[in-house]
C-alpha cells in the first residue's frame, strides 16, 4: 500500500518538506553549533524561495500553501528562536531573571511567527503584499547578524522582541519581484556556503540586504501593480 501522499503532493511541496527538515536540524545544532544553525536557517530560506518558483513553473497541490506555512513554523519560527536562546544562554544562562527574559522573548517570536502565518495563509496568499514582516526575513536578520558576529546578548534579545512585534504588526510589505528575489537568493547561498569568503563579505552583504528592505521595503519598493496601496 503505497503512502497517502503519493500522486498528491509536487516536487514543490517535496521542497517545502524539506526545508522543515533542514529548520530542525538547525535546532539540533543550535547549542552545539550556533554558527551551523544560522547557516541551516539560511540555507531553509533558500528552499522556502525555491518552492515558490518550482510552484509557480510546474504546479503545486491544494496541500501546498499548508505545507508551506507549516515548514517555516519549523525553519523560522522555532530555529531562529532557539538560535536566540543557545546564543544568550552561553552568557546569561537560563536559570537568571536575564535569561528567562530572553526565553520568554524567543517564545512570543515563536508565537507572533505562528500568529504571522496564519493570517498570511488565510488572508495573503493571493496577493502581492502581506502585512507584517514577514517569518523568513526575520529568520534571515537573526541569522545573518549572528555569522557576522552579532553575539552580544542584550542586542540579539532585543532584535527577536522588536521583530516580534514587527510579525503582527500592519505594516504593508510588498512581495520581491522576481530579479530582486533571485538576487537575495543568491547572496543567501553564498552566505550558506563561503560565510568566511573575505571577511564575511556574503553574511555582511545579505544583512545589509534584509535591513533594507525591512526598514524601508514599506515605502520605498512598490511593485507596480500596489504602488497605490498605503504602507
Amino acid at each position: 500500500m503505497q503512502p497517502r501522499f503519493v500522486g498528491r503532493l509536487s516536487l514543490a511541496d517535496a521542497v517545502t518538506v524539506s526545508n522543515a527538515a533542514v529548520g530542525f536540524l538547525a535546532v539540533v545544532v543550535a547549542d552545539a553549533n550556533p554558527e551551523l544553525a544560522a547557516r541551516l536557517i539560511l540555507l531553509a530560506a533558500v528552499a522556502d524561495g525555491l518552492d515558490g518558483v518550482l510552484a509557480r513553473h510546474v504546479g503545486s497541490s491544494a496541500a501546498g500553501p499548508y505545507l508551506d506555512s507549516l515548514a517555516d513554523v519549523a525553519s523560522f519560527g522555532v530555529a531562529p528562536a532557539t538560535l536566540v536562546v543557545a546564543v544568550v544562554t552561553e552568557s546569561w544562562g537560563l536559570d537568571t531573571p536575564r535569561g528567562a527574559v530572553a526565553v520568554l522573548g524567543a517564545a512570543l517570536f515563536v508565537g507572533a511567527a505562528i500568529v504571522r502565518l496564519g493570517l498570511y495563509t488565510a488572508y495573503d496568499t493571493d496577493d502581492d503584499v502581506t502585512e507584517g514582516v514577514p517569518t523568513t526575513l526575520a529568520s534571515v536578520v537573526l541569522s545573518a547578524g549572528v555569522l557576522v558576529g552579532v553575539t552580544d546578548p542584550l542586542a540579539l534579545v532585543v532584535l527577536a522582541y522588536v521583530l516580534t512585534v514587527l510579525m503582527v504588526s500592519t505594516i504593508t510589505y510588498p512581495d520581491l519581484l522576481a530579479r530582486d528575489a533571485l538576487i537575495m537568493g543568491v547572496v543567501h547561498s553564498l552566505a550558506v556556503l563561503i560565510p568566511d569568503f573575505l571577511g564575511r563579505t556574503f553574511p555582511y552583504a545579505l544583512l545589509t540586504l534584509a535591513l533594507a528592505y525591512l526598514l524601508l521595503g514599506p515605502h520605498f519598493y512598490w511593485r507596480t501593480t500596489t504602488a497605490s496601496r498605503p504602507a
